[in-house]
């Protein structure tokens, strides 16, 4: 199962796709909204996981983006954004989830084991 995680920074890509391949999970990783989207466009994914901002836009943007062409695939986003209005934002960009980094990190894969089975 193929998860795209957009995240500006490289070590916390590696980090999460660490944690994750040891699961069954194959993290590709993109460190801008240009490569994520791309990456989204071209490939199938069972679920986006998106932080909050990157060097060429932030996450809702990216998130917008990808409703445009992919309103089934889930998407949470995992960002140190954490003020109730950057939930909502989330939501009504089309997020079903949203994690705090760091605090939410080993929530991450229960939460997508949810989403998939949705």
């Amino acid at each position: 199962m193929r998860i795209l995680y957009v995240e500006e920074h490289a070590e916390s890509c590696e980090l999460l796709a660490q944690w994750l391949n040891g699961s069954a999970y194959e993290v590709v990783s993109a460190n801008t909204l240009s490569d994520g989207l791309r990456l989204a466009k071209g490939r199938t994914f069972v679920i986006y996981i998106l932080s909050g901002k990157f060097i060429d836009g932030t996450g809702l943007d990216l998130c917008r983006q990808i409703r445009l062409f992919d309103s089934n695939t889930p998407v949470i986003f995992y960002s140190a954004l954490s003020r109730d209005s950057d939930l909502a934002a989330a939501a009504n960009a089309g997020a079903q989830a949203y994690l705090i980094k760091p605090n939410d990190f080993e929530q991450i894969e229960p939460t997508i084991r949810r989403l998939i089975k949705d």
